[in-house]
């Protein structure tokens, strides 16, 4: 059974923009430790089936405990989720009925000890979701130049003092721990009670930075669309404005027919849903705050 503190936000939400149905097929391409992926198993029985991903083997193990009663229906595979589409062909997971992505950290992440995620704790400065990559914040914070650093903590923290900021790690590196970092930018914009902790959006920016998360994700949203089998759906579940965007701009975009500038006379643009098994037309759908899904009809 899975553990009541592992129950992900907007579960139910989420199983219905899914439409999760018995024998479905299905991807949960953030699995955690495996909370939308027992619901989904649970509403898919009998004969459901379900893919899960984790870039994070921590997480996939967690997820493989909780999961044990399903272990007949399940395809656990530790790799980045940018991968996607390698992954269900490698495996013939195609088509599938429905594809979920909850961004951002999981609980788990977050109250590591040696993942460097919060600042609630101290750690080495590592963010990786994947420990076996190269690429640290360690290395960020003490290797690139300022101006390099200012332009990441604004661009992928929209933290209005990243200049500022981006000045004092220079200044007072090496930088190695979560707290240390943290201190350097309370220096920086103080330490305000009532709102969020000043240290908030440079950790974001980082981690981002780090994983690649942006990039990513523009990637998988065009493979998951490929993915999809008639009257499959779409399910995103974001965090923040940098993710948002790029996933409602993208559904905006790919649920028209014609991509065409608006003064354009006839239609050259020859817009077509780029799905691997039928051309059909794309509804997409806002339902609450920060989930969105759309569907093949």
């Amino acid at each position: 059974m899975l553990a009541p503190a592992h129950i992900p936000v907007l579960i139910e939400e989420a199983i219905k923009a899914l439409a999760v149905q018995p024998g479905g097929r299905y991807i949960d391409c953030t699995l955690g430790a495996g909370g939308h992926a027992a619901a989904i198993l649970e509403k898919s029985s009998p004969g459901g089936q379900l893919l899960g991903i984790d870039a994070d083997i921590e997480a996939l193990k967690t997820a493989k405990r909780n999961l044990e009663s399903y272990s007949d229906s399940i395809l656990l595979v530790n790799d980045n989720f940018v991968n996607l589409k390698s992954i269900c062909y490698k495996y013939d997971f195609v088509p599938v009925h429905g594809i979920i992505l909850d961004l951002g950290l999981s609980s788990l992440q977050l109250e590591s000890d040696s993942r460097g995620f919060s600042f609630q704790k101290n750690a080495p400065l590592d963010m990786r979701l994947n420990p076996n990559q190269e690429l640290t914040a360690e290395y960020i914070v003490n290797n690139y130049p300022e101006i390099e650093l200012a332009h990441l903590i604004k661009a992928y923290g929209e933290e209005r003092h990243s200049r500022q900021i981006a000045r004092r790690i220079v200044k007072n590196r090496p930088v190695r721990t979560t707290l240390e970092l943290a201190r350097e930018i309370e220096q920086v914009t103080g330490l305000k009670r009532g709102k969020i902790h000043p240290a908030t959006k440079t950790f974001q920016a980082l981690r981002i930075a780090v994983n690649r998360e942006l990039e990513n994700l523009e990637s998988t949203l065009k493979q998951a669309v490929e993915l999809l089998g008639y009257e499959g759906r779409l399910v995103v579940i974001s965090y923040h404005s940098l993710e948002d965007r790029i996933v409602k701009q993208y559904m905006k975009r790919e649920s028209k027919d014609c991509i065409c500038p608006p003064n354009t006379p006839v239609c050259v643009c020859g817009h077509v849903i780029d799905c691997a098994f039928e051309n059909r037309p794309l509804k997409c759908d806002h339902i609450l705050h920060r989930k969105l899904f759309f569907r093949f009809h």
